[in-house]
C-alpha cells in the first residue's frame, strides 16, 4: 500500500492525461506528490511511413504497423510530439518513490496507463489510481484504494484499435483508386455515413400524398365554462375513418382501401353540407396522467439533449463536458451508467426538498437500471460531483461551461423527484350532414394536477411537433350528451412528409439503439464524417454528399460486411467478451482479417482482387426517368448527358436534385461566354466559372513553330493572358464586352502623385489604391475604374487606418440575437473569404450547408463555440503539489 499523504519520507509521481485535470488534483494532493499529465497518448501505431523504425520498414506488414503474421503484434512507437514530454516524464520518475497512473477508469484510460509504465519503465512501485470525480474525498479515496492494471480492458483497447487500423489502412485504398484520392474508411465511420445516406435515398424514393380533413371550433354554449370552446379534428365518416398522414405509405398510396381519402373539393363540400348541423358529444374518456422522471444523463443522453436544448454538436458537448470534468464540476463524462451511488441520491433527494420542498420527493429513493447491453465498464451516471451539490449559481461559471451543468445539475435533482400526475381526456363528437352522412370528430385534452419533477426539468423533442411533457391543453368540462354548435367549420390541406434526416441527436440515439460503436466514440465519429466531406449540416440536420453515396455503393456492393449493421454491432460485442474475459484478442483479429474458412471472406481476400470493381459505376446515379446521371469524379459531383456536363452546386443536397432541378442546372449558361473581341487588339475576350468564381479572360493567340525547327517557348515562359475577376455585383450571365474590358485594364494606373504611379487594384483584403509601399481602401470595387487621381490625393492625405476598420464598415447581413457564451449580440456579415458570424470578439466562417437566409443563432453559437476551442492552447507547465528535497541519483 502507499504512504498516506502525512508521510514526508517520499515523493509520489502522479501521472494524469490532461494539464487541466493535473492542475486541479495538485490542488487536493498534500506534500510528497508531483501531478504531471501526459497529455493524452504518448505511443501509438505509426501514422507515417516515417514513423517506420528502420529495421521494420522492409516487412511486408509495416505499412499496417501491425504484424498480421506473427500473432497480430502491434508495433508502437511514441508520437514525435509526445518525445518532449515522455523525457520529462521519465526524469520526474527519477525524483519518486511511487508512481500513481491516474488516467480515466475507462479501456482507452487503461491502455494509456499500459502504455506509460511500458515506455517508462518504472523500477519503483507502480499504483493503479482510479475515480469518477475529482473532489478532494474521490482523490485521497484513490490514492489509499489503487488497484492493479486491468489487462483485460487493455486486450479490449488493442483489439479495437487494431481492428480500426486494418479496416482504415486496407479499405481506405480501395476508395482512393476507385472513387477519389485522400478519402478513408473506418469500422463504425463508414457505418455512420451509410445510415445518413439511406435516410437520404428514402427521402428520395418518397412521394408526398396530398390530403384533407376537417377542422371544427365547438362551442358549448354555456358562459361559465373556461375554456368554452375547443377544437376537434374530423376522423370518421359514415363509419369509414378519415385518412390522415400515418394511412399513406412512401409510395403516396394508401395503406389500405378501407380508409376515405378526402381531397380538396370532397372536403370543402362536406364542410358545406355540414353548415348548420348540430353536434352532440358522444363519449369521454378520462385516464389517469402519469409521466416518471428522466433517469440521470449517460454519455448519449446528455450528447442528445444538449443538441437539443443548447443547440452543441457531439463533439462540442464533450469538449464542453471533459473541462467541467476536470475542473471538478461533474463525473466522468464517457459512461454508459444512470445509476448514482448512494450519497449523489442522497445529495439531488437534499437538494430538490431544498428548492422544491419535502411533496416533491419520494418517501423511497428512486433506482435506475440501464438499458444499454453490453454496458461498458461501470461509472456512476453524469451528474454534479461531491458529496452535496453546488447549484449552478454557486459554481461561479459561465458560458457553456455554466449552461451544460445547469442541464446536468437539473436532470440529476430531477431524477429523485416524484411523478408528474394529472388527468388526459378523449373526447369524440358526432353530427349529420344534409346529406344524411354521419360524421364524428376528435379531440384530446391533458392537464396536470401535480407538476412534480417537471419543476425542475422538462426534456426537449427531435420533432419540434411534439408536445412537451409539461404541455396542458384543456377541454371544458364535458358530459355524453352535451350538445354543441360548430363556431367554425374549416377545410384544411395537409401533405406528408418524407423520414426527417437525422440530426446529431437523433444520428446518435441511433447508433446506441443498433448497438453499433461505443457512445464515448459518437462524438468523433459525427465530427469525422463532417470534417471528411461526407455529410454536411443545412440547419441541424446531417445531408450526405454525393461523395458519401458513392463511397457507400461501393463499401455495399463491394465490402457488404464491412457495412453491415448486424455486424459491426457484433464486433463491439467481441470487444466486451474480451474486456470481460470470455474471449481472446488474436482468434476474433485473425477471423476478421483472413476469415474463417466455408466462405466466411476475411477483410484479406476482400481487399485483394479489385478488378472487378467498375469505377465508373460505383460512381453514377441515374436520375429517374432522365436521361440524366449524376457522376462524383475527381472535382466534384457533376450531371452527364450524352457527354455533355455540368457542375452539381456544392452545397445542393441530393434529395433536391429532382429531374427538374437537373434539366435547369443544363438550361443555365455554361463553358465559355464569347464575349467579342478586343478591338486594341483583336483578341477575342470570353467569360468563364472557374473554381474560384466567375472571371473574364482573353484568348492568346497561338505560337506558330519556330522556323528553324527548335523547340516552341517552354510553357513557363510563354505570355500570359490577361484575367480578372467578376466584381461581386456582376454576374457571369449578362457581363458585357465593354464590362470586361475595364476589368481586363485592372490593375489601373491613375496617375502620379509626387512622382509615384498611382495604381487601382484589387487584392485579398478588397480593392485599394497603392503609391509605392503606402496604400489605402477603396469603398466598392466599382471605385476601381472611376477613382480619380484628385481623389486619391485626398485619400493619401487622409490617416492610414488600421485593421478589420481601415475600411468603411459594412452594415450586417443579418442581426441572429445573443450568444449564450459570450452574452454579446450575434451578427452575420460578409468577410473576403465569404459570410461569416461574429459576437465582435470570435468570427466562424459559414459552412458548407449554411446560408446566411437560413442560418439560426443556435447554430451560429455552435460555429463561434467551435472556433473558440479551436483556438491557440495556452503554454503548458507541470503542475506540482508539494515542495521537497530531491533525492540522491543513486537508487537501488
Amino acid at each position: 500500500m502507499p504512504a498516506n499523504n502525512g508521510n514526508a519520507g517520499g515523493t509520489r509521481l502522479v501521472i494524469v492525461e490532461s494539464p487541466a485535470k493535473a492542475k486541479t488534483i495538485a490542488g487536493y494532493l498534500g506534500r510528497g506528490y508531483i501531478v504531471e499529465s501526459s497529455i493524452g497518448h504518448i505511443r501509438d501505431l505509426p501514422e507515417k511511413a516515417d514513423d517506420i523504425p528502420e529495421k521494420y520498414k522492409s516487412e511486408a506488414w509495416a505499412r499496417l504497423g501491425v504484424n498480421v503474421d506473427h500473432e497480430f503484434e502491434p508495433l508502437y512507437v511514441v508520437n514525435p510530439d509526445k518525445k518532449a514530454q515522455v523525457s520529462k516524464l521519465k526524469q520526474l520518475l527519477k525524483e519518486a518513490d511511487e508512481l500513481y497512473l491516474a488516467t480515466d477508469e475507462d479501456r482507452e484510460g487503461e491502455a494509456i496507463a499500459w502504455h506509460l509504465r511500458e515506455v517508462l519503465k518504472p523500477k519503483i512501485p507502480v499504483h493503479r489510481m482510479v475515480f469518477h470525480e475529482i473532489t478532494p474525498h474521490a482523490i485521497r479515496d484513490a490514492v489509499s484504494n489503487p488497484r492493479d492494471l486491468n489487462l483485460r480492458l487493455v486486450d479490449a483497447q488493442e483489439t479495437r484499435r487494431i481492428l480500426d487500423r486494418l479496416y482504415g489502412y486496407e479499405v481506405s485504398p480501395v476508395l482512393w483508386k476507385k472513387v477519389k484520392p485522400r478519402l478513408s474508411a473506418g469500422r463504425v465511420q463508414s457505418v455512420a455515413t451509410r445510415l445518413v445516406v439511406e435516410r437520404e435515398r428514402e427521402r428520395m424514393a418518397f412521394t408526398a400524398a396530398n390530403y384533407w380533413d376537417l377542422q371544427a371550433l365547438f362551442d358549448t354554449g354555456r358562459a361559465g365554462d373556461d375554456p368554452r370552446t375547443f377544437s376537434a379534428t374530423l376522423t370518421g365518416v359514415d363509419g369509414r375513418r378519415v385518412a390522415q398522414g400515418r394511412d399513406f405509405a412512401s409510395t403516396g398510396r394508401l395503406k389500405s382501401p378501407d380508409i376515405l381519402h378526402l381531397d380538396e373539393a370532397a372536403a370543402t363540400a362536406l364542410a358545406g353540407r355540414l353548415a348548420g348541423a348540430s353536434y352532440t358529444v358522444r363519449s369521454v374518456e378520462r385516464k389517469p396522467y402519469t409521466r416518471k422522471p428522466y433517469a440521470p444523463f449517460r454519455t448519449t443522453t446528455l450528447q442528445q439533449e444538449a443538441s437539443r436544448k443548447l443547440g452543441f454538436s457531439a463533439k462540442y458537448t464533450m469538449q464542453v463536458a471533459q473541462r467541467l470534468y476536470e475542473n471538478g464540476f461533474i463525473t466522468y463524462m464517457r459512461t454508459d451508467s444512470i445509476t448514482l451511488s448512494e450519497t449523489a441520491v442522497a445529495a439531488a433527494r437534499s437538494q430538490a426538498i431544498k428548492l422544491y420542498g419535502a411533496a416533491y420527493v419520494p418517501d423511497k429513493p428512486r433506482a435506475y437500471t440501464s438499458k444499454v447491453k453490453n454496458a461498458q465498464e461501470a461509472h456512476e451516471a453524469i451528474r454534479p460531483s461531491g458529496e452535496e451539490f453546488r447549484t449552478p449559481g454557486e459554481t461561479g461559471l459561465a458560458g457553456d461551461m455554466f449552461r451544460l451543468y445547469e442541464l446536468i445539475w437539473q436532470r440529476t435533482v430531477a431524477s429523485q423527484m416524484k411523478d408528474a400526475v394529472g388527468e388526459s381526456v378523449s373526447v369524440k363528437v358526432g353530427g349529420t350532414s344534409s346529406a344524411g352522412e354521419n360524421v364524428e370528430f376528435s379531440a384530446t385534452g391533458r392537464t396536470i394536477t401535480f407538476h412534480g419533477f417537471l419543476r425542475a426539468y422538462v426534456e426537449g423533442a427531435d420533432d419540434p411537433a411534439t408536445d412537451r411533457d409539461d404541455s396542458e391543453k384543456r377541454l371544458p368540462t364535458l358530459s355524453e350528451g352535451d350538445r354543441l354548435t360548430a363556431a367554425e367549420l374549416t377545410a384544411l390541406g395537409h401533405s406528408t412528409k418524407p423520414p426527417a434526416r437525422y440530426t446529431e441527436a437523433s444520428l446518435v440515439k441511433e447508433l446506441e439503439d443498433r448497438e453499433i460503436g461505443r457512445p464515448s466514440t459518437y462524438a468523433s465519429i459525427i465530427g469525422t464524417i463532417l470534417d471528411r466531406g461526407y455529410v454536411f449540416k443545412k440547419g441541424t440536420a446531417l445531408v450526405p454528399s454525393f461523395l458519401a453515396f458513392a463511397v457507400v455503393n461501393l463499401l455495399e456492393q463491394h465490402f457488404g460486411n464491412l457495412v453491415d449493421y448486424d455486424f459491426t454491432a457484433e464486433m463491439e460485442k467481441v470487444l466486451d467478451d474480451i474486456a470481460n474475459d470470455r474471449a481472446e484478442r488474436v482468434p476474433e483479429l485473425r477471423r476478421f482479417y483472413f476469415g474463417a474458412g466455408d466462405g466466411d471472406e476475411g477483410l484479406k481476400e476482400m481487399v485483394t482482387d479489385l478488378g472487378e470493381i467498375d469505377a465508373k459505376e460505383i460512381s453514377s446515379f441515374p436520375i429517374k426517368g432522365t436521361d440524366i446521371v449524376i457522376r462524383v469524379g475527381r472535382y466534384g459531383p457533376y450531371l452527364d448527358r450524352d457527354g455533355a456536363r455540368v457542375n452539381i452546386p456544392e452545397d445542393m443536397a441530393p434529395d433536391d436534385l429532382t429531374a427538374e432541378k437537373a434539366e435547369e442546372l443544363f438550361s443555365r449558361p455554361s463553358g465559355d461566354r464569347d464575349l467579342g473581341v478586343d478591338p486594341a487588339n483583336g483578341r477575342r475576350i470570353v467569360a468563364k466559372d472557374g473554381r474560384f468564381g466567375p472571371y473574364v479572360t482573353e484568348i492568346l493567340p497561338e505560337e506558330p513553330a519556330p522556323a528553324d525547327g527548335r523547340k516552341r517557348t517552354k510553357k513557363a515562359d510563354a505570355p500570359k493572358p490577361r484575367t480578372s475577376s467578376l466584381f461581386k455585383t456582376m454576374d457571369l450571365d449578362t457581363i458585357t464586352l465593354e464590362q470586361a474590358l475595364m476589368l481586363l485594364q485592372l490593375p489601373r494606373v491613375v496617375g502620379q502623385i509626387d512622382g509615384e504611379e498611382v495604381t487601382a487594384q484589387n487584392g485579398k483584403f478588397g480593392p485599394y489604391i497603392k503609391k509605392g509601399t503606402d496604400s489605402r481602401s477603396l469603398a466598392s470595387e466599382e471605385d476601381l475604374l472611376t477613382v480619380t487621381i484628385e481623389q486619391a490625393k485626398e485619400l493619401f492625405a487622409q490617416p492610414k487606418a488600421r485593421g478589420r476598420g481601415r475600411a468603411a464598415a459594412a452594415p450586417p447581413l443579418r442581426e441572429l440575437g445573443e450568444d449564450p457564451n459570450s452574452k454579446k449580440p450575434v451578427v452575420v456579415k460578409e468577410g473576403r473569404f465569404g459570410p461569416y458570424v461574429t459576437d465582435g470578439e470570435t468570427n466562424a466562417s459559414l459552412r458548407k450547408g449554411d446560408t446566411v437566409e437560413e442560418i439560426t443563432l443556435e447554430r451560429a453559437a455552435e460555429l463561434l463555440a467551435d472556433r473558440r476551442e479551436r483556438a491557440p492552447a495556452p503554454k503548458r507547465t507541470t503542475t506540482r503539489a508539494r515542495t521537497t528535497t530531491k533525492k540522491p541519483a543513486a537508487k537501488s
